[in-house]
């Protein structure tokens, strides 16, 4: 059975810049693709942006260098973020874009750089104020009708956006990807602070992990490391909460015989919504480290799971 972790391969093109690749980015790419799937992790997150197109680009070469790789994983990647410089003009704003024409460039340029015909999942990567829902519906069943998507994931929406695209796409909507983490714990709040005056301090999407879990749309928490902010990177003096957070993951840690990362994802995945966390780091041994998380997720009590939102929220919950 593959693991409930995804391999992020954000970093793994190297520089974001349009400077090319070399031969050590590619090394350190092999070496933690192949260490995500010792780790048992067959899903692969890609987007255009990433690294200029590089990340996309060295998967390719992956891919290229090894066929039997293209039977062990299961690729998707987004589009419609425009970075001035990247996918957008050097003098253009950075915006989003989610016109037809956006949508389709976006994925032929992401299967040319894979150097595959098609892939698992399609993801609108940010909503676009200005796109008109019916025309992105239209243009994704397009492309799956086409045979170059087999689904289409959601990324930074709200509960009525993932709604209303569900309802004008004929192509299955099988994935949510949204920002969460001890951090970035607002779907916690917003479930814990229903009619407390505490509730109003929070944007998280009302009801959207109710409304996935309920259509069988999986939730992908990107972030879902807070950058190692409780494992090992540096706190900033004035964040207790951080401090205090850190402490308890590596109690926690200490008493299961398992790394601080794990615990860290295993307090997600603890969470009934059957979220499933992006990896972003290219070291093979954190994430073997990481992989620890999926035996801990159902050990983990609800003390040691209300202890680390107690750490990270500075308070009792009321």
């Amino acid at each position: 059975m593959s693991s409930r972790l995804i391999y992020g391969c954000m970093t793994i093109g190297g520089s974001w810049d349009d400077a090319p690749h070399d031969a050590a980015t590619v090394d350190r790419a092999r070496a933690a693709v192949h260490a995500a799937l010792d780790a048992g992790i067959t899903d692969f997150d890609h987007a255009d942006i990433y690294a200029h197109g590089k990340s996309e680009a060295v998967f390719g070469e992956l891919l290229a260098e090894d066929p039997a790789l293209a039977g062990r994983v299961r690729l998707q990647t987004k589009c419609g973020v425009r970075l001035p410089g990247n996918t957008a003009a050097p003098g253009a704003p950075a915006h989003y874009r989610l016109d037809r024409g956006t949508i389709r460039a976006g994925l032929e340029g992401s299967l040319r750089r894979l150097r595959v015909d098609s892939v698992e999942r399609f993801m609108l990567h940010r909503p676009d104020p200005l796109a008109d829902p019916h025309e992105v519906a239209d243009a994704l069943d397009e492309l799956r009708r086409e045979g170059l998507i087999r689904s289409v994931g959601l990324s930074n929406m709200s509960t009525r956006q993932v709604a209303l695209y569900q309802q004008l796409l004929t192509t299955p909507v099988t994935a949510l990807q949204l920002e969460l983490s001890l951090r970035h714990r607002g779907f916690v709040e917003q479930q814990i602070l229903a009619n407390h005056p505490e509730g109003a301090e929070h944007s998280f999407p009302e009801g959207i992990l109710e409304y996935c879990a309920a259509d069988g749309i999986e939730v992908q928490a990107w972030g879902a490391l807070a950058r190692g902010l409780y494992t090992g990177a540096p706190i900033p003096p004035e964040d207790q909460h951080a401090a205090a957070t850190a402490e308890t993951v590596h109690r926690i840690a200490a008493a299961h015989a398992v790394s601080g990362e794990a615990v860290v994802l295993a307090w997600l995945m603890r969470h009934p919504g059957g979220i499933r966390p992006v990896l972003g780091t290219t070291d093979p041994r954190r994430i073997a480290a990481c992989a620890e998380a999926e035996a801990l997720a159902p050990r983990l009590g609800h003390e040691d799971w209300y202890a680390l939102l107690t750490a990270a929220r500075g308070n009792p919950v009321p």
